[in-house]
């Protein structure tokens, strides 16, 4: 059983930069779809960003859109979250998970992001 731990997570000024990162242990991530989730405070857990097994491929959520970067390194066995010009909207419990025949499957236990005004 894939086991995914993110970290990276913190506490930034907006307009700041944070880069996350989930690593995979117990299992391999690099033959499938790889996304990362958000739970901002009060609201459900919300779509942030999807990356194809091969890395070719990546898709956004439009509040993020031009901001956030999603990469992996399969041989690292890791996914990563580059955010750029942090808002304090985006203040939320960041999470990665894995994607098999379009369900995801597994998941991490989160790390926190705050942004300050």
């Amino acid at each position: 059983q894939v086991q995914l731990v993110e970290s990276g997570g913190g506490l930034v000024q907006a307009g700041g930069s944070l880069r996350l990162s989930c690593a995979a242990s117990g299992g391999t991530i690099g033959s499938y779809v790889m996304g990362w989730f958000r739970q901002r405070p009060g609201k459900e857990r919300e779509f942030v960003a999807a990356i194809s097994w091969r890395g070719s491929s990546t898709s956004y959520a439009d509040s993020v859109k031009g901001r956030f970067t999603i990469s992996r390194d399969n041989a690292k066995n890791t996914v990563y979250l580059q955010m750029n010009s942090l808002k304090p909207e985006d203040t939320a419990v960041y999470y990665c998970a894995r994607q098999i025949a379009g369900r995801y499957d597994a998941w991490g236990q989160g790390t926190q992001v705050t942004v300050s005004s």
